[in-house]
């Protein structure tokens, strides 16, 4: 075995977090400060705005099970490219087509969309699965991280930008397709597919730890080769399901109205940005906490605590002022954290269930179906706020989904592989005594 020192996977967690952070990083959280200067120029409802957020939220989780289909047949490496060119063709069609709304839908909420799901999550969840077990859960976070330092780095960048060049939004779309073209070159120059393509094994080797914590962490992560058919007929697969819902639909809503909730309320659009910067490091901080848990605890009891931060987030959050920008900033760290923990114990959790063969379709199933009931998250908070101008009740529904998380995580145990498979697994392991009852318990004759 290769020694954890020469390991690769060590290099390749950087490599996917860089990739993470162009992807994501620019054309979302970038986008959704270039698209309120875009409101200026384009004219159109709140609910139609928040529109493309739902469009956006809906075609990220939509082409999930594409991306997985495309990670089997094709290789992780080719399914970033792929994502890449997504990105650079909807942020061209931003950059020099849109003038009416339903371009704005298209390019961001179709293209780019398609883009940041092929070139993030379930490639480079796929890939930390595959290259590591007792470590997956940090290096999981540290991978995932990197959207919120991109958040935080790249919202305040690109509004300062904006500021400079008079609100041309245009040419800030440009520079979100030149990003993408430096993605493409990093996923295809170092992005490796699996430790064994260079001679390595999982986690770099056994280690040095010790042999009670090497234990206790296998015991959380299936032996079991599952087939994604045989992960759906499980309790635990929709549990978690739902689990992925009251994660990421309030994410959603906040990602897409949380600037013009601080702007409508009075506060300025430079510290508003800041607050929305906070949010996506409050993400990163919840990340590596719900990555800490995830290697040290079971994992839907880690899951479960991740939503009180939505709770608190939520209160916080109608009680904003321009007087008490320290409120905005609290609030925004906690929906952050809240987000980043959920999310990354949601990947991890599926991956120690299901193991790295079944996890990019199996994943990218869950991600699909979480779109479709989460991507209207959007476009509610805009049609809330239209009714009663007000988003009040927009984030008291965050909080329900918050509890009937924690409520459907109490029943989603680790599963038991099927008991066909298990039998015939344990008679081709097993000596002939075991294969002969084995043999006659299955209805064959033993060889």
């Amino acid at each position: 075995m290769t020694s954890e020192q020469g390991f690769y996977g060590w290099k390749l967690v950087f490599i996917l977090w860089l990739l993470d952070f162009l992807n994501m990083g620019f054309p979302l959280y970038g986008g959704a400060v270039i698209n309120t200067y875009m409101l200026k120029e384009i004219s159109m409802s709140r609910s139609a705005f928040g529109l493309g957020f739902t469009l956006l939220n809906l075609f990220v989780g939509i082409p999930s099970i594409l991306v997985g289909a495309s990670i089997v047949r094709w290789g992780i490496r080719k399914t970033f490219g792929i994502g890449s060119a997504l990105i650079l063709i909807g942020a061209l069609w931003l950059s020099f087509v849109a003038s009416k709304p339903w371009h704005y839908w298209v390019g961001f909420g179709v293209l780019t969309a398609a883009g940041i799901s092929f070139g993030t999550i379930v490639p480079a969840a796929t890939a930390i699965t595959r290259w590591f077990s007792r470590y997956r859960g940090r290096t999981m976070a540290v991978t995932l991280s990197a959207s919120g330092f991109a958040g935080f780095i790249v919202a305040p960048a690109i509004n300062r930008i904006l500021t400079a060049n008079g609100g041309n939004w245009r040419q800030a779309w440009t520079i979100v397709a030149g990003i993408s073209v430096l993605s493409a070159i990093i996923a295809f120059l170092f992005v490796k597919e699996r430790p064994e393509d260079l001679g390595q094994s999982v986690d770099g080797g056994p280690g040095e730890a010790s042999s009670v914590k090497i234990s206790a962490a296998a015991a959380r992560v299936t032996k079991f080769r599952w087939e994604p058919k045989q992960a759906y007929r499980t309790q635990a697969y929709w549990m978690i399901l739902i689990g992925s819902i009251a994660c990421q639909f309030p994410f959603f809503f906040f990602t897409a109205h949380w600037l013009l909730h601080l702007k409508g309320l009075g506060v300025r659009p430079a510290d508003a940005a800041f607050a929305m910067g906070l949010f996506t490091l409050g993400a990163v901080f919840g990340r590596l906490i719900g990555g800490w848990l995830m290697d040290g605890m079971e994992g839907r009891y880690a899951f479960m605590l991740g939503f009180c931060c939505y709770f608190l987030g939520s209160f916080l959050a109608v009680r904003v002022s321009p007087d008490g920008l320290g409120i905005a900033y609290l609030a925004a760290i906690l929906y952050g954290t809240g987000f980043g923990w959920t999310f990354i114990c949601l990947n991890t959790l599926t991956g120690h269930y299901y193991g790295p063969a079944a996890f990019p379709k199996v994943n990218g199933m869950m991600l699909v179906l979480a779109a479709l009931f989460c991507s209207p998250a959007g476009y509610l908070g805009g049609r809330v706020y239209d009714l009663y101008h007000s988003y009040k009740l927009a984030f008291e529904l965050n909080s329900a989904l918050a509890a009937m998380g924690i409520f459907a995580l109490f029943f989603a145990r680790m599963p038991e592989p099927p008991e066909t498979e298990l039998s015939e697994s344990a008679w081709l392991e097993s000596g002939p005594e075991s294969e002969k009852k084995l043999a006659g318990r299955l209805g064959f004759e033993p060889r």
